[in-house]
């Protein structure tokens, strides 16, 4: 074991290292483009024996994971932004035909107006296309996530995208520690899967599929997400006891007696954190949940935190436009739908486009969390920041 400074990029970059992968397609695209510079880097230098496909498009970056996941190959790649949006029609086609494809996407707002800075607008269009899905907080959790996202992709049979905010966390160096690498390669070892392209095998790869058959495998994918709960809950058992750090599907800071709390995803949980910490040391019972896995979501983790709550408040960093909420907001509240005791749940946006979410802004949205929970009735959403 040993520490080291390392971006959240180049901390993605020496897990896929680590994981000994055989297959990495991908183009560069702000701000993700660190990681494959320092994958092709390992691979040029011999510390990494994979091919590394050059693309014209993130379109046939993906369509070229796909092709080679199905031969067997353990398959890397990662984008942001635009790049995940070209992407889109072959994600689904990745997670139906079972691909189990890691892919580290690193958040960055969507166009227009052009803008490189970080929000949450990239992924949320892909939340239903049958990818597992991760939000990490900090590099070592990026680091550590890319490892598991390869044993619980190649157990279940289903893609898996590690969520991790654009400069926020892939630009900024923090300490990393790095196992042996022979601990790792030991943790996932690297076995061929099945060739389901092989003329040896009786498969048919991308059917037309008519609607007697359709619907039933549609329906395969969201079995075998549903499925993955335990996979994800078992391997990050395993991963604790062999490297030592736990993560749950949701982390919760401060909440065993919290009376209000708030509900993030990504790195600007470090700053609600921070509020909290100085609002208990004024006596507010408040509380944090953040959640790491957002597909499948942890509803029954989400009740069962939220069960002795008053009031929470739901950041999402994108939006829904003409939707009934935000998208995490969303489906906070129908998590809470049946629950025994429901909080009184208030929706905030905030951090689009890059914008700071300042500790000011963490105070005041449990401020109003209190607030609303006394009057018995939320606001309408509220947005963070919001000039004019």
């Amino acid at each position: 074991m040993k520490r080291v400074a390392l971006s959240g990029n180049y901390a993605v970059a020496y897990a896929v290292k680590m994981a000994d992968v055989d297959f990495v397609a991908a183009y560069p695209i702000t701000p993700q483009t660190p990681i494959v510079e320092k994958i092709s880097e390992f691979i040029a230098n011999g510390e990494l024996e994979a091919e590394y496909v050059n693309v014209e498009s993130e379109h046939s970056a993906i369509s070229a994971c796909v092709g080679a996941s199905l031969t067997g190959a353990r398959v890397f790649t990662a984008t942001s932004s635009q790049g995940l949006a070209y992407m889109h029609e072959v994600l689904f086609m990745a997670s139906s035909l079972r691909t189990p494809i890691v892919m580290a996407n690193v958040n960055r707002a969507l166009s227009h107006p052009l803008n490189i800075w970080n929000d949450h607008s990239d992924a949320m269009p892909e939340r239903d296309c049958g990818w597992i899905q991760f939000w990490v907080e900090s590099a070592q959790e990026a680091f550590d996530t890319t490892i598991q996202a390869f044993k619980i992709a190649e157990e279940v049979l289903l893609p898996v995208m590690v969520n991790l905010d654009g400069f926020i966390l892939s630009h900024v160096y923090e300490a990393v520690e790095l196992p042996d690498e022979e601990l790792v390669r030991d943790y996932i070892p690297s076995k061929p899967l099945i060739n389901r392209v092989s003329p040896k095998l009786s498969y048919t790869i991308g059917v037309v599929g008519p609607p007697e058959y359709y619907f039933e495998m549609k329906y395969q994918v969201l079995e075998a997400i549903e499925r993955s709960r335990n996979n994800i809950n078992n391997v990050n058992k395993e991963f604790s006891k062999i490297f030592g750090r736990k993560y749950g599907n949701i982390n919760n800071y401060m909440m065993e007696d919290a009376k209000y709390a708030l509900i993030t995803m990504g790195a600007v949980t470090g700053t609600a954190k921070f509020v909290v910490n100085e609002l208990r040391k004024k006596g507010e019972k408040v509380g944090l949940i953040s959640i790491r896995c957002f597909r499948p979501f942890p509803m029954d983790e989400v009740i069962k935190l939220l069960e002795d709550v008053k009031g929470v408040g739901v950041l999402d960093r994108a939006l829904t436009p003409g939707g009934p909420g935000h998208p995490l907001y969303t489906d906070i509240c129908c998590a809470l739908y049946n629950a025994k005791n429901k909080p009184i749940i208030q929706s905030f946006v905030g951090g689009l486009g890059g914008r700071d979410i300042l500790v000011d802004d963490f105070i005041k949205m449990f401020e109003i969390v209190k607030e609303v929970s006394e009057e018995g009735r939320p606001k309408p959403c509220v947005y963070i920041g919001l000039r004019g």
